[in-house]
């Protein structure tokens, strides 16, 4: 029998529909403004698709960091940490330190990053990890690309199937990241089983004059379609950024605007404001720019624009701009809303804005 350790950090990922990009520190402010768990969601899918295992025992803490989660679903499972109340870090952290003392010979978290990083200072490449997303930003390649994938890769690594890769773990500083500032750094590494299109790349920048020069091109070219009278809800990123730079505006470089006709209606918004904005309008169109290397289009750091906002919306009035070299080094795009038939349905072969006036064609996938 194989005995894996199964963690959940219960508030990861409830800052991003609200606008908050992280929960750390700011979970009763996710609360005020009506923000839902999103952890149990994703674990749920994941137990759902795992099905029943046999000849597996999980060790699992007590509450919503575990069991919660994993009883009434078939599957052995023992209590080994009790969490009472609200939880936090030194929780993890003390799991994690029973599941070292248990030998465990896998460990499947939900979280983000920061619970990435908590994982990483503890058991290090020690004992190998299954990341399930469940944060907002997500920038670390130790993580399945949604939680499907999760289950087949535990599914692999049961059956022997899996080689391993050292995965990085990566984090911002979530203060400066609220104040529009981009600092990521690298905290270490992951051993992770790995199979090709389940695990996701680590989160790439790239700079340079070509790079710029393609900005330039695209922003151009979008300043130009934008005056068309329609609301456009402006993903994050310096290649969205560039667009409102062209028109004299001031965009938040890591949150979501809305522009209309050249003129900034709101700053920094949330899946709230959003869908207030857009409830009058006659034309709303969405313009996003997906992850370097990871390929995210919508899912990962932009979650203010929710499975309810696209399907407001619809897939004929999203708009993907990307630069060559992106595009280069992002074989394929992917979406992970939460909603598994507006993923499907936003799967395909697309067309990316990459310079003015042209495009690539590029196939979104789910899984």
């Amino acid at each position: 029998m194989k005995t894996l350790g199964f963690l959940v950090n219960p508030i990861s990922g409830m800052g991003g529909s609200v606008g908050l990009k992280g929960t750390d520190g700011l979970y009763e402010k996710a609360l005020e403004l009506g923000a839902e768990k999103v952890s149990k969601k994703r674990a749920e899918v994941f137990f759902e698709s795992l099905g029943i295992v046999k000849d597996v025992k999980f060790l699992v803490p007590s509450g919503e960091m575990g069991e919660d989660l994993i009883k009434n679903k078939g599957i052995e499972y023992e209590v080994v940490y009790n969490a009472n109340g609200m939880t936090s870090r030194e929780d993890t952290l003390k799991v994690l330190e029973e599941f070292k003392k248990r030998k465990v010979e896998l460990v499947v978290f939900c979280g983000g990053d920061g619970t990435a990083r908590d994982i990483c200072e503890s058991i290090g490449m020690e004992i190998p990890v299954i990341g399930m997303p469940a944060g907002v930003k997500m920038f670390s390649s130790v993580f399945a690309i949604n939680p499907k994938a999760a289950s087949d890769l535990l599914k692999a690594f049961l059956e022997g199937n899996s080689k391993y890769k050292d995965s990085d773990v990566l984090d911002i500083d979530e203060e400066s990241y609220r104040a529009d500032r981009f600092k990521m750094k690298l905290y270490g590494y992951l051993k992770t089983p790995y199979i090709p299109n389940l695990i996701q790349d680590a989160k790439a920048l790239f700079e340079g004059h070509d790079e710029d020069m393609a900005k330039e091109g695209i922003a151009v070219f979008a300043s130009e379609f934008m005056g068309d009278g329609s609301l456009y809800i402006v993903g994050a990123g310096s290649t969205t950024a560039k667009i409102a730079e062209v028109m004299g505006l001031r965009k938040t470089m890591l949150g979501v605007d809305l522009i209309k006709n050249e003129k900034l209606i709101a700053s920094d918004v949330n899946e709230k404001a959003i869908l207030d904005h857009i409830k009058d309008e006659k034309s709303v169109k969405i313009i996003v720019s997906p992850i370097g290397a990871q390929g995210f289009v919508f899912g990962r750091g932009n979650q203010q624009i929710s499975s309810l906002v696209l399907r407001k919306v619809g897939k004929e009035n999203i708009i993907i701009i990307a630069t060559p070299q992106k595009l280069e080094n992002t074989p394929f795009l992917l979406v992970d809303t939460g909603d598994d038939e507006l993923d499907a349905e936003l799967s395909g072969k697309t067309l990316v804005v990459c310079a003015y006036r042209m495009a690539q064609r590029k196939d979104i996938r789910k899984d």
